[in-house]
């Protein structure tokens, strides 16, 4: 078995082709299962284990499979998005074993964002863990990826500088906003959505006490438990095209398959304020507002991607920290490695405790029936421990005779490595736990 990751981000994908890969966390479930009954379809083994990570920035697959797997994930992968599996690999990466597991630390710790150091893919990381084990995807060796990724990223955070002064996308938003209205205190802001995105730019916006802030939400309730945070007003989303015309600032975020926000519903609202400017954001991935919007004269939109240029500026000023933050990430990649190494002499090392245990209780059965026929004890004892040598040397000492001349010479070597070490301390038993994990 093997870790692979397949995927497409904002340097791979464009934001069109990135919505199309879009999962919302209802989705994810379903999605997996879909990849599973693929994989059974096509005649091939399913994946053993598998995990979705899917944000504004990034949508990926890991799996802990046999490698053989890659192609048939990759080509699902595409099918699920409407596109051919060679245009997805135009765009996609796909990585195995120490790259994948690198790729999932840097993405845990903040490296692989558009924003360096930014916080919000860790806990979006660890909700795709979840969702994952809660339908039954993830088992061993993904959560041994997704805990050691965890662990890296919390030794990046306390031991490296790369996520102080970190410019979110929210906070670009707001410095945005802010080049375009003279004072913040005068405008009217609009959230659209209610989820963690859109909460962290409320609350950037938030500091700069604008006259007004409302939230729409497809969810009455939900929108007015966020609007209840920020003294916000609540309103139903279908009464977004009617009053667009309010507000300054709109800031969209939703899990919306379709733009909430079209050209026709712009255009009325800017004839609605005379022409007065419009400052839009749309977070969402697939779009929230037609693109069409960003050509209309008195309208300032931007996108995830828009925002890039500002989000990497404030990055370089941290890449100091970047080499100490590598550093970290590759101890943890080559401590992952070697667990992944071990756990592939686990089938070896439960066959051989299978054969021993069946190797003791032959001699000890063998060892009653003579004291039960009144054999002496030491007697019995050189019996069942001559029983065991015997075993034990039988196949090592059969393909010394047997080796060709070339090849005895290294199985010498290696019998004598195994053999002729001298006495273990007492105990010093290799064994397994339960998850296969050396004792």
């Amino acid at each position: 078995m093997s870790v692979f990751a397949l995927g497409l981000n904002h340097t791979t994908a464009p934001l069109d082709l990135r919505g199309r890969f879009a999962f919302t966390p209802e989705q994810i479930a379903p999605t997996l299962q879909g990849l599973q009954e693929r994989l059974i379809a096509s005649g091939r083994s399913p994946a053993a284990e598998a995990a979705i990570i899917s944000t504004c920035n990034r949508t990926e697959l890991y799996c802990a499979a046999e490698p053989r797997l890659m192609r048939p994930a990759l080509e699902w992968l595409a099918g699920v998005g409407g596109i051919g599996a060679d245009a997805l690999t135009h765009h996609a990466y796909v990585l195995q074993g120490s790259e994948a597991a690198r790729h999932a630390f840097r993405v845990a710790s903040g490296l692989d964002s558009m924003v360096l150091g930014e916080p919000q893919i860790l806990g979006q990381m660890k909700q795709a863990v979840r969702e994952a084990d809660a339908c039954g995807m993830l088992g061993s060796t993904l959560h041994q990826l997704f805990q050691r990724s965890f662990a890296v990223a919390k030794e990046v955070r306390t031991s490296t500088e790369i996520g102080a002064h970190s410019i979110s996308m929210a906070a670009a938003s707001v410095r945005l906003a802010s080049q375009l209205f003279e004072d913040l205190r005068e405008t009217q802001v609009l959230f659209v959505g209610a989820g963690e995105m859109i909460e962290l730019a409320a609350t950037h916006f938030a500091a700069r006490a604008p006259a007004r802030i409302t939230v729409a939400n497809r969810t009455i309730e939900r929108g007015e438990k966020l609007a209840l945070r920020f003294g916000a007003e609540a309103m139903r989303l279908a009464d977004l095209p009617a009053r667009l015309h309010e507000f300054d600032v709109i800031v969209t975020c939703t899990a919306s398959s379709l733009p909430l926000i079209g050209l026709g519903a712009v255009e009325r609202a800017l004839k609605a304020r005379r022409r007065r400017p419009m400052f839009m954001v749309d977070l969402a991935v697939p779009r929230d507002i037609e693109p069409e919007v960003a050509q209309l004269g008195d309208v300032y939109l931007y996108t995830v991607d828009d925002l890039s240029e500002i989000v990497q500026g404030a990055g370089e000023k941290r890449q100091a920290a970047v080499a100490q933050a590598e550093v970290i990430i590759e101890t943890g990649v080559q401590s992952f490695v070697h667990w992944l190494d071990q756990r592939g002499t686990v089938p070896l090392i439960r066959a051989l405790q299978a054969q021993t245990d069946d190797w003791r209780s032959t001699e000890i059965a063998r060892a009653h029936k003579l004291l039960a026929r009144g054999e002496s004890v030491d007697a019995v004892l050189d019996a069942l421990a001559r029983g065991l040598t015997q075993k034990m040397l039988h196949g090592t000492l059969t393909e010394l005779g047997s080796a060709a001349p070339a090849q005895r010479e290294q199985l010498s070597e290696t019998v004598s490595r195994l053999f002729l070490r001298g006495p273990e301390p007492r105990g010093a038993v290799f064994a397994l736990d339960e998850n296969g994990e050396a004792l």
